[in-house]
């Protein structure tokens, strides 16, 4: 048996073809895979964003109610290497430059090989010493490092995702005639900046009239409707690349005779607002659909009559793939990990869940169910805490000398290890308190919040059954204003 995971970053499910067939995204190989695959239509985050994603996916259990942004940690159950261990042979190929930082440092060696091809947004990988003509409106992320692998990124065999998927595809061709083994593709695109070669671009209109933007800055919308479309064509065009991309695995796949015995996942971490309720990127706005409802695409060939279904049961990938991938190579899941098994979901619809919980530590814990969703701001100032061993952000670390620790737990998944409890600044005040409530039956664009206190109440109840089961920290609790149970 053999799986195969394309992942991508910040792709948006409501702009593909198979979810909106009057997208303006040329995405034809995105229908293809509809074609071939099982489509979930109710597909939701768990932690956000990019590296607390991936460390759902390795430990298939949600992991944003004791930490941020962070490594995988000592006691952390990880999903590629106990298929290792296990004589399934697991290879990443990536252009997710996050894995060569701090916060990323232990994900990659729990495969049995990998490779990283360098060049993403800010990656500061081409020691280039004068200074680089940045344009103005360029996002000030990591601009200079960006505007230098500009320099040098010009040509399509140049950029990341095709190296990506060049070695992708070489795995395939070098190890298709073998059994047991799983690869991750995983692309780094589109996440922005939505930087593309000139061939991709020519798929939409072209506007001369403004700078260059291609590249917005997390924060509110402030520009005029053309520069917005600015934006949004960059992102479909970027969008058009990976399905160019993505083809191309699905042309090995047909060229080696695959179907028959290789999964094939494609999923992403998270959508990306590009001007939808006035709102830029992620990370600071509440967690509406454009960001929390993602696209899932999935074949078993031990379905083989689901070809081009459709699954309406509630998922969550980033915590379900590992117990799917266990299961589909004989292995059992171990007892900390909560993400479920999607094999039953995929045969035939079956409901896994009633409900389920995500979003960003120490901001709004957000639940959803079968027609309502909640996002519980919290109500507490001061202090809140990472629960880790590994004290990491994206860049350095988390604990200087001045930072609050103490030790904490053990809780139920430490394997009866305590963890450093840190103190950091709040990230969201509480001077307003704005949580909100949608009917997604009646208002799917999440257009307008509801008042119904016993609605209220029952989503308050699910959230917190699902916060218990995953042992969330006791202060969380209070930080959000609710009752244990």
């Amino acid at each position: 048996m053999r799986a195969i995971m394309v992942m991508f970053d910040s792709l948006n499910r409501h702009m593909l073809p198979p979810y909106n067939p009057d997208t303006f995204i040329k995405a034809p190989n995105f229908a293809r895979l509809a074609e071939r695959t099982v489509t979930f239509d109710r597909s939701y985050v768990c932690s956000m964003p990019c590296m607390p994603a991936r460390r759902d996916i390795h430990t298939g259990r949600p992991n944003f109610l004791h930490c941020g942004w962070g490594p995988l940690e000592p006691f952390d159950d990880s999903v590629p290497e106990m298929l290792k261990k296990n004589g399934t042979y697991t290879h990443l190929s990536s252009d997710h430059y996050h894995y060569w930082e701090d916060g990323g440092s232990t994900y990659h060696g729990r495969y049995s090989s990998w490779e990283f091809f360098r060049g993403q947004e800010g990656d500061p990988f081409i020691g280039h010493v004068a200074e680089p003509d940045i344009p103005e409106n360029i996002n000030g992320k990591g601009q200079r490092s960006d505007w230098v692998n500009r320099m040098f990124i010009k040509e399509e065999p140049d950029f990341p995702q095709t190296q990506t998927f060049d070695a992708g595809v070489k795995f395939i061709d070098r190890n298709h005639a073998e059994g047991n083994w799983f690869i991750q593709i995983e692309c780094f695109d589109p996440h922005e900046p939505f930087s593309t070669p000139d061939s991709y671009k020519e798929f939409y209109p072209k506007d001369d009239s403004t700078p260059l933007f291609d590249w917005p800055a997390y924060r509110e919308v402030t520009e005029e409707p053309h520069e917005v479309e600015k934006a949004r064509n960059a992102y479909a065009a970027l969008v058009t690349m990976c399905d160019h991309n993505l083809g191309r695995i699905l042309d090995a796949m047909d060229r080696h005779n695959m179907w028959n015995d290789t999964m094939l996942i494609v999923c992403t971490d998270h959508g990306f607002m590009l001007g939808e309720h006035q709102c830029w990127a992620k990370n600071w706005p509440p967690l509406y659909d454009e960001i929390a409802h993602t696209p899932f695409f999935v074949w078993d060939p031990r379905q083989p009559d689901t070809a081009g279904q459709r699954r309406n049961a509630l998922i969550q990938p980033s915590i379900d793939l590992g117990p799917t991938l266990l299961d589909f190579f004989g292995m059992q899941p171990t007892k900390d990990m909560l993400g479920k098994n999607l094999a039953p979901a995929i045969a035939d619809d079956t409901e896994l869940r009633e409900c389920l919980i995500y979003g960003y530590h120490n901001q709004h814990v957000n639940v959803v169910d079968s027609r309502y969703k909640y996002m519980r701001q919290p109500v507490m100032k001061g202090s809140t805490y990472n629960h880790t061993l590994m004290p990491c952000a994206m860049r350095g670390f988390k604990f200087r000398g001045e930072t609050p620790m103490e030790l904490a737990g053990p809780f139920s998944f430490t394997k009866g290890s305590q963890v450093l409890r840190l103190g950091h600044d709040a990230t969201e005040p509480a001077d307003e308190i704005t949580h909100r409530l949608f009917d997604l039956q009646e208002d799917p664009h999440e257009n307008n919040t509801i008042e119904d206190a016993a609605v209220e109440q029952m989503m308050i109840d699910k959230m917190t059954k699902l916060m218990a089961e995953a042992d969330a920290p006791p202060e969380m609790y209070d930080r959000l204003g609710v009752a244990r149970p």
